[in-house]
């Protein structure tokens, strides 16, 4: 009887044990939840605050530099600040800033000298930024202080200096600018490669009128460009922050512009390359992928002293065999068409980014995938036998093919992410040959090479082997005989059965080429020097 009071007492002991310990666990979890929901209904909050503001807000919780707030001027680490104007502001200060601190104005009546009325923010300037007037470091004292004077010029003065109006050198009206004013809209893919495109709008609002610069996830580019129409005729340049997807999206809308009878108001092109391959864009001189080198105030400054080149565009139609009503699927390509192992990697590659969007936000893990896709194409050759299901002509002539595995049809000089396919890259160069010619991107003319399989892309990309040359042509047109087989254009992958594929010119867009040397991860080796120069003869005219 007495070891089962014992053992009776002991459970009775335990009770507030139990009680206690299932206290210290709930209670924070509770708390935790609590303050999520708290948040999600404040970021709700602010969302629709944001989105009736006239300021371009938005919300961090921790600020990169110190940062003072321009109503109590106290000193805060989280916030809102506005990507236009500049303005900072604490939380319990939004709605006060929303209220007395105006922003850009899209439009404002000039003075009677013609000069622009300027406003100014104060305190939380760039940091190694000067005074206009006293040429002395400006925003050194640990709190609000100096004045970025002008939201457009971004001039820098102290708070003692009265007499700002000296400061500013760029009063003068766009209108006044004369003949040789160059407008430049930036339209933005904030989906496009590592996410950089949000950051990069928030920098081109701040340089430019917010007018000018577009995300593409909240407008198409058709409308965008309408903006064109109302600018000097032939003045326009148009940066693309995006990848190769990106671009064709906007030529395609220039196209649109051309049906429309707008031929006039057509813009000239440039890039801004954030995607994972950028083949065009390093084609074009502007590099193989932006990760934020170079400022966006030297950026402007390229795009204006861009040479302007002519590109063919070319039109590529599939016609699935025994459809006989439904309509061929018509494409535009600008950089490659492909079937093969190289298309199957990218089809792999989409397809698993259509599932898990948020995992392919770097450029470094894209192309690891490639990497894995490819590796596993080495060991399955899913493509083999190629020749056997498939037939090329070249401006009408059947090509005897070899055995391979992959057919590509190239447009530009780079392929995979800055390969030289043409001009060979390997231990060897492609030897000249008498009916063939160096690519150029208005020729007319497309450039076909066949690959071995996925172990030999690899090799061409390492610089170790040279594709096989099949010929060039103005017209490219391929019969799938049987199964179906991998094939993309531009990067856009997709599984076809047995069809007819025709390729043919489609127009010429007016790109911007950049002549410097380009900014990608290569530019250290001698060779990429050569390259360079290889570009310049083989895009200029």
């Amino acid at each position: 009887m007495f070891p089962f009071l014992t053992q009776h007492a002991r459970r009775g002991t335990n009770w507030p044990l139990l009680f206690w310990t299932s206290v210290a666990v709930m209670v924070p979890v509770i708390i935790t939840l609590w303050c999520s929901a708290q948040r999600s209904k404040r970021k709700t909050h602010m969302k629709d605050f944001f989105r009736k503001s006239k300021h371009g807000w938005h919300y961090t919780d921790l600020f990169n530099k110190p940062t003072y707030c321009c109503v109590c001027a106290q000193h805060i680490l989280q916030g809102a600040f506005c990507d236009c104007c500049g303005v900072c502001a604490d939380e319990r200060c939004l709605r006060p800033a929303d209220r007395s601190l105006p922003c850009k104005e899209i439009m404002a009546p000039a003075r009677a000298d013609g000069a622009a009325e300027h406003s100014w923010v104060r305190g939380n300037v760039p940091l190694a930024s000067y005074c206009a007037v006293c040429k002395q470091q400006c925003g050194s004292q640990p709190k609000l202080c100096d004045y970025r004077y002008g939201v457009w010029c971004q001039t820098t003065v102290h708070d003692c200096m009265d007499n700002v109006e000296d400061a500013n050198q760029w009063t003068v009206l766009a209108s006044t600018c004369g003949s040789g004013w160059t407008p430049v809209l930036v339209l933005a893919n904030t989906r496009s490669g590592n996410n950089m495109g949000e950051a990069l709008l928030g920098e081109f609002r701040t340089l430019l009128n917010p007018v000018q610069v577009f995300d593409l996830t909240e407008l198409n580019p058709s409308k965008a460009l309408q903006l064109c129409t109302l600018l000097p005729p032939g003045s326009v340049r148009v940066l693309v922050c995006g990848g190769d997807g990106t671009v064709g999206w906007v030529l395609d809308a220039i196209d649109t512009m051309k049906l429309k009878g707008q031929d006039q108001f057509i813009p000239r092109v440039t890039i801004l390359p954030l995607g994972t391959g950028n083949d065009l864009s390093n084609t074009l001189g502007w590099g193989a992928g932006y990760a934020g080198e170079i400022p966006v105030e030297q950026v402007l400054r390229n795009i204006l002293d861009a040479e302007v080149v002519k590109m063919d565009r070319w039109k590529v139609q599939v016609a699935s065999k025994g459809v006989y009503f439904r309509k061929p699927k018509v494409l535009s390509m600008n950089n490659y068409f492909s079937v093969g192992p190289d298309a199957l990697m990218a089809l792999n590659f989409h397809t698993h980014r259509e599932k898990t969007p948020s995992f392919f936000s770097s450029r470094i893990i894209n192309k690891a995938v490639y990497f894995l896709y490819g590796t596993k194409d080495c060991l399955v050759q899913e493509c083999k036998d190629l020749d056997k299901r498939i037939e090329l002509e070249l401006d009408g002539e059947r090509v005897a093919l070899p055995s391979l595995e992959g057919i590509i049809v190239c447009n530009i000089g780079y392929w995979g992410g800055g390969c030289r396919l043409w001009e060979g890259m390997g231990d060897e160069p492609c030897p000249p040959h008498q009916h063939v010619v160096s690519c150029r991107l208005d020729d007319g003319l497309l450039e076909v090479v066949g690959v071995f399989g996925s172990f030999h892309c690899a090799q061409i990309q390492v610089k170790l082997a040279n594709p096989v040359r099949l010929g060039q042509a103005h017209t490219v047109r391929l019969v799938l005989k049987s199964s179906k087989m991998p094939m993309q254009v531009d990067g856009e992958p997709w599984a076809q059965g047995p069809c007819t594929v025709t390729i043919m010119h489609k127009t010429q867009a007016l790109m911007l080429y950049h002549s410097a040397e380009q900014t990608d991860d290569d530019d250290e080796d001698d060779s990429n020097e050569n390259d360079a120069k290889n570009d310049k003869k083989c895009h200029k005219r």
